[in-house]
């Protein structure tokens, strides 16, 4: 399954700028919840899990979003001018405009396990399930600056900005001394959370990015209804293997057919 340009609608944002997105219909109902994607750090909405969930969605009925952030994929944008507050903003703007009011089952991947806790906290009323893969909440404090030798520490903070090689494309990463100080507004693992529905987390125990034990800080942190953590022995970081696109599917498709809370 691919994308043309034209499949993508795009949704005006604030400085010229508009964000790429896919939204399909469902056929279960009004009270159906519609599932969306949340991507992570430089990933896309046609990357292996996003079109999965997509296909699934169809051939069960539930209505689908997956859309690209700011400076990510088909939407407009430079990357040193990100920040997670404004991809935040990003998730909520679409979800706004392509949901109308339909509950919501979020699945946060990676960063946008963070960006999924995030939205969470402002849109509880409509969530009906979480669910997170190799989820990386306060990850510019948890993961990227602790990690950072003296010397990258040094030059992020007078140059303000950073490469770094990456483990999944050609182009290195663009780290911004920005990102990390604005990443700090919007922490999840500070403070105790709420939350009013089912969280499934999945994790891979060789994820050599995020490691397991963060998700199981998440566990720890929250309350819910439910609250589940599965480890994936040897489980990479993307967990993109058609034994683990079969395992969220059947997570997801889980927490969508349940009643409405």
């Amino acid at each position: 399954m691919t994308d043309s340009a034209q499949d993508f609608s795009r949704l005006a944002r604030p400085g010229g700028h508009h964000l790429a997105y896919v939204s399909r219909p469902g056929n279960r109902g009004g009270n159906s919840p519609t599932v969306v994607f949340l991507g992570g750090f430089r990933s896309d909405m046609t990357g292996t899990k996003a079109l999965a969930l997509d296909i699934w969605a169809r051939q069960a009925g539930f209505a689908f979003l997956r859309f690209d952030y700011f400076a990510h994929g088909a939407s407009s944008g430079r990357f040193e001018d990100a920040t997670v507050g404004r991809w935040i903003d990003d998730a909520l703007a679409v979800i706004e405009a392509a949901t109308g009011a339909r509950k919501l089952v979020l699945i946060g991947s990676s960063m946008g396990g963070w960006i999924m806790l995030n939205i969470a906290k402002r849109l509880r009323h409509r969530l009906a399930g979480l669910v997170g893969i190799a989820a990386a909440p306060d990850f510019t404090q948890e993961l990227i600056w602790p990690e950072l030798s003296a010397a990258d520490q040094a030059t992020l903070k007078r140059d303000g900005r950073l490469l770094r090689p990456s483990r999944y494309t050609p182009e290195p990463d663009i780290l911004t001394l920005r990102l990390i100080e604005e990443g700090a507004e919007h922490l999840v693992l500070d403070k105790p959370l709420d939350l009013p529905c089912p969280l499934h987390l999945l994790h891979g125990t060789a994820d050599p990015e995020v490691p397991w034990q963060l998700s199981l800080r998440i566990l720890e942190h929250v309350t819910a209804p439910e609250a589940t953590l599965t480890l994936v022995k040897d489980g990479d970081h993307r967990l993109s293997q058609p034994s683990d696109i079969e395992r969220l599917t059947d997570i997801v498709a889980k927490i969508a057919s349940s009643p409405t809370r």
